[in-house]
């Protein structure tokens, strides 16, 4: 079987298989414009790759899926696992390669490559190792896909996306974090539990640095619409403040407690950046809590840190930063964690 010069599968005896499949209709008016042609590239097969690659497959976000990692026997494995759920899924062509040209024209670039901190390692050797890797990633990508926006969900993911943004030229708003994005879901769903209501009703935010000095601002959270804190206030019921601070030290913990229970976190930083790819890739102009540049923002000055703050995202990455409620103790514990990120960052010399 091979490939005629048009582009029709030609079968051993010369006959032309399309036809033989498919009567052709007479008069048809010529094909509408076609929808365009979406591609998205994941950088890391490991388990946050695939299960972010498995993901968007399934929710029928892209056209082209490419995955690209340094261990061609795995990469090949993965890739041909997922070709062979084709009859299962929406259709889309899905490649793998050790090299980046296979990205080459991708709308969004998602990267979950990483380095692992080994025993005893300290965080800043970490992430000079991370560095050196992503000086190895970020620059073919941004040679093949000029265009693209980039997804970093590699950690540390703020100073990583300040990495990247950096090495690949791009402006801001097309380079994000994942942020926060996790956090504000887990944060949701506990105070849903703790209140027995249902998670989609409650509109929650966690913001700063994905990591122990993330700000939860329990001053805007709604239920249904309705302020939590002011209609406690108005109905004089008393809360407890030590019991918001428990919720959201078991956000923090949440990613170690899955850790030491089965080894990893893949299901739920698969569904949040396939929300993210969603968002962009079909312009929807969500709001998500995304680690962005945030120079100007909430007080934090004239630095250059990204962290988590509710952003708009559409087809051109960050849109814009929403204007969101912050008491003067919300924007203070901000602007510390926006410090702390700064402290580690500085340290890098890049």
């Amino acid at each position: 079987m091979h490939k005629s010069g048009s582009g029709s599968t030609l079968g051993p005896d010369g006959l032309d298989l399309t036809q033989a499949f498919f009567k052709p209709i007479s008069n048809a008016a010529p094909p509408s414009p076609t929808k365009r042609h979406n591609k998205i590239s994941v950088i890391g097969a490991g388990n946050v790759g695939m299960a972010i690659a498995q993901t968007i497959l399934t929710q029928d976000l892209t056209d082209e899926l490419v995955i690209v990692d340094n261990k061609p026997d795995k990469l090949r494995g993965e890739m041909l696992d997922l070709q062979h759920a084709a009859a299962f899924l929406p259709r889309v062509k899905i490649n793998s390669s050790v090299e980046y040209s296979v990205t080459a024209g991708s709308d969004l670039c998602i990267v979950t490559a990483g380095a692992r901190q080994i025993g005893g390692e300290s965080r800043l050797n970490l992430l000079q190792r991370n560095l050196s890797l992503f000086k190895a990633i970020i620059p073919p990508l941004a040679r093949y896909s000029p265009e693209t926006v980039l997804i970093i969900v590699s950690n540390p993911v703020d100073v990583l996306t300040y990495i990247a943004w950096k090495l690949s030229g791009f402006p801001s708003n097309r380079v994000i974090g994942s942020g926060t994005n996790l956090d504000s879901s887990r944060f949701c769903f506990l105070i849903a539990d703790h209140l027995q209501v249902n998670a989609q009703d409650v509109q929650a935010c966690i913001v700063g640095e994905h990591g122990d000095s993330s700000v939860a601002l329990w001053s805007s959270i709604s239920i249904g619409g309705i302020p939590v804190l002011s209609f406690l206030e108005k109905q004089q019921i008393a809360y407890e403040k030590e019991t918001l601070e428990n919720i959201h030290k078991t956000v923090i913990n949440s990613a170690y407690e899955v850790i030491s229970l089965k080894g990893y976190t893949s299901w739920a930083i698969g569904y949040s950046v396939a929300s993210l790819a969603r968002s962009i890739i079909r312009d929807q102009r969500k709001i998500h809590p995304v680690s962005v540049l945030a120079k100007g923002f909430y007080g934090i000055g004239d630095v250059e840190v990204f962290l988590s703050l509710p952003a708009q995202l559409g087809r051109g990455g960050v849109l814009g930063v929403t204007n969101v409620h912050m008491n003067k103790e919300e924007e203070q514990r901000l602007r510390d964690s926006a410090k702390t990120i700064l402290e580690v960052q500085t340290q890098l010399g890049i």
